[in-house]
């Protein structure tokens, strides 16, 4: 969920060599403002669940974080300990949703509760062997179900253009509106994130 469009790093495979290498990102902030906003996805998912982890352990919740972020340059949680992770997981506005398809981990999500009332959609994605098979819009629709099962009086997110092509549509296809947008300035070494820098016009 956390990265994005134009501005668009190339694929890893044709990458080459690691080499550090500077590339302007856009970031889009996304929101439903209200339940009837939501279009739901109408897909019915033979096999495919959701498990609530409550808390999630801290080596389940890096398992997900790697097997659906890894693909696109997902970093933050990467840098943080085990105990910060722990304190962040056990935290009463923290919820982690597993997606489960025939007992197999294909995705997850994290929503994250606010003291304004909103709740953030803070991750959200697919592991690479569960995407094109019409389970985001569905795993999408749950996640915003749950978001306002938690009380939520607006559910926001935010993506970008490292993220998968798919996402902002997908987004937009629920119903998500866009209400601010950013540039920023990311290194990037390989396959890791090294830096970034918001861009001023």
């Amino acid at each position: 969920m956390r990265q994005s469009r134009e501005g668009r790093a190339p694929s890893r495979a044709a990458q080459g060599p690691l080499s550090l290498r500077s590339v302007e990102v856009v970031r889009t902030y996304l929101a439903l403002e209200s339940p009837a906003q939501l279009r739901p996805s109408a897909a019915d998912i033979p096999g495919a669940r959701v498990v609530r982890h409550a808390p999630c352990p801290v080596e389940v919740y890096r398992r997900l974080y790697r097997d659906v972020g890894q693909s696109w340059f997902w970093h933050e949680r990467l840098k943080w300990t085990d105990d910060e992770l722990r304190a962040h997981l056990e935290s009463p506005n923290v919820v982690v949703w597993e997606l489960l398809v025939d007992d197999a981990s294909a995705g997850y999500f994290e929503l994250y509760r606010h003291d304004d009332g909103a709740v953030e959609l803070d991750y959200f994605g697919l592991t690479p062997a569960f995407i094109g098979r019409g389970l985001g819009g569905w795993l999408l629709t749950r996640a915003v179900q749950e978001a306002h099962s938690l009380g939520a009086r607006r559910v926001w997110l935010h993506t970008c253009t490292l993220d998968s092509p798919n996402a902002l549509p997908a987004y937009k296809a629920r119903g998500f509106r866009e209400f601010k947008t950013e540039r920023l300035l990311v290194e990037i070494d390989g396959d890791h994130v090294v830096s970034e820098r918001m861009l001023h016009d």
